[in-house]
């Protein structure tokens, strides 16, 4: 860590204690702009991929008044072909370092028209972002190809790092990206929200208190692919002139580009993504982790229920998630394709149902839904803003309410029931050694090869 990030950090922290000691806080989304907090006193921030989540975090992380945007990267200049449900921005277009550079510049009230000069620069490749000693912590919200090596190369870096759920393309990666926050002291933040929802935080204490008694099954009930994929006999297309190509493929293997591939789409290829099971399961199967208290853990057991693959074509992930993982307290975890998407946890004296997009939820006994949660009880980490939970943390230099090991953990689920699915099996697993203790075939399946010169 440079020794003006050091510095920094130290002096973050000192504020934080001295703020946290006032008897009134007023939070900094009622402060107006970054104008209403000394240049010295704010976190600054570098924004590595801006489609739509990317963007989205961005101005997130722009509301909190004690932060300073100075870097926008993507591989994509700016483009409008992410979804006709966005609203248009920079010269037409809605996503790409571009179109966030001028968010930025707007939000600031700067921009070229007057010939003031832009503070936030945007960049093609991610290393120019890290390479800055004036950039405290990076939001990654790349594909999920490319978490690993930029999370690695931020926290060697001494930045702290907000990266958006799934954590990791393989479990390789996602204990590799642990050891290296661990070794440098890096503040990390997995982007599983509902972490910090009060909602399920609540549902998760009644779970974790006994209220539904002993867990007994957890029921994480996914979307279907909302994407069609292209005919199996697509063709080659030319590159657009506003995507660096090779850079966004990075470590993956070189295919020729179809506009299927890249974008949105990176979600429905193996080589890029896990597919649903990774994209919505990693919301569902993390509270079952916390409800089930296992984050320091996993299942011991996976097993394929029927999950489906397309036999051909660009689109290779899974069509239909069905899949079974038990744990050594004898609970189990069913994820599985389902219209109506749900998170259901059935105990022996009763059971709670919540909708994945709604604030309610349904209970057997009713009771549960204004049941309290007494001083002596179990208590899960609270966090009602994730962003702002994130930024508190850095300042203090504390854990986060989604850390790395919990958004590993978490994932590593995911990936195992896209194992077993693909070898359509029941297998062995050893969370302590992050192992399959029954298949040699399915540990090849623990990582992904990468294309040079890229390596973890």
């Amino acid at each position: 860590m440079n020794q003006q990030t050091s510095n920094r950090r130290t002096f973050l922290k000192k504020v934080a204690a001295t703020t946290l000691a006032l008897p009134t806080l007023v939070r900094s989304s009622a402060l107006g702009k970054a104008g209403a907090v000394p240049p010295s006193e704010r976190i600054t921030m570098g924004f590595i991929g801006l489609g739509g989540m990317g963007t989205n975090n961005m101005r997130a992380f722009l509301a909190h008044n004690d932060v300073q945007v100075r870097a926008v990267c993507d591989v994509v200049k700016a483009s409008n072909q992410y979804g006709h449900w966005y609203k248009k921005g920079w010269n037409g277009a809605w996503f790409g370092r571009e179109p966030a550079r001028q968010i930025v510049d707007d939000h600031y009230g700067r921009g070229t028209a007057s010939g003031v000069a832009r503070d936030c620069d945007a960049y093609v490749d991610f290393r120019d972002v890290i390479a800055r000693d004036d950039i405290d912590a990076v939001c990654i919200t790349t594909p999920d190809h490319w978490h690993a090596i930029p999370a690695i190369m931020a926290a060697a870096a001494g930045k702290d790092i907000y990266c958006e759920k799934p954590m990791s393309l393989t479990i390789t990666e996602g204990r590799a990206m642990v050891r290296a926050v661990q070794r440098y002291g890096t503040v990390f933040q997995t982007g599983t929200q509902r972490r910090s929802s009060q909602q399920f935080r609540f549902i998760c204490e009644l779970v974790r208190n006994g209220r539904i008694g002993k867990l007994k099954k957890a029921l994480v009930a996914i979307g279907a692919n909302n994407k069609q994929a292209p005919p199996n006999d697509w063709k080659p297309m030319p590159v657009p002139e506003w995507l660096d190509y090779d850079l966004w493929l990075g470590p993956a293997p070189w295919v020729p580009y179809h506009k299927d591939r890249c974008l949105y789409n990176f979600r429905f290829g193996l080589d890029y993504s896990g597919g649903q099971t990774t994209n919505l399961g990693a919301h569902g199967i993390d509270l079952v982790q916390w409800a089930n208290g296992t984050d320091g853990t996993g299942p011991v057991e996976v097993e394929d229920l029927g999950g489906e693959y397309p036999s051909d074509g660009l689109f290779t992930t899974a069509t239909k998630v069905h899949f079974r993982a038990r744990y050594a307290n004898g609970a189990e975890l069913v994820c599985k394709t389902q219209k109506n998407e749900i998170y259901r946890f059935e105990g022996t004296d009763g059971w709670i149902e919540a909708p994945t997009y709604s604030n309610d939820f349904t209970c057997y006994p009713e009771s549960l839904r204004t049941s309290a949660i007494g001083p002596g009880e179990m208590h899960l980490y609270e966090s009602n803003d994730h962003h702002r939970n994130f930024l508190d943390c850095i300042k203090t230099r504390g854990r986060t309410a989604a850390p790395v090991e919990v958004g590993h953990g978490s994932v590593t689920i995911c990936h195992l029931g896209n194992i077993a699915m693909r070898l359509q099996r029941k297998l062995r697993w050893d969370p302590n050694v992050e192992r399959f203790t029954d298949s040699d075939e399915a540990n090849q399946m623990l990582s992904k090869p990468m294309r040079g010169p890229w390596r973890l």
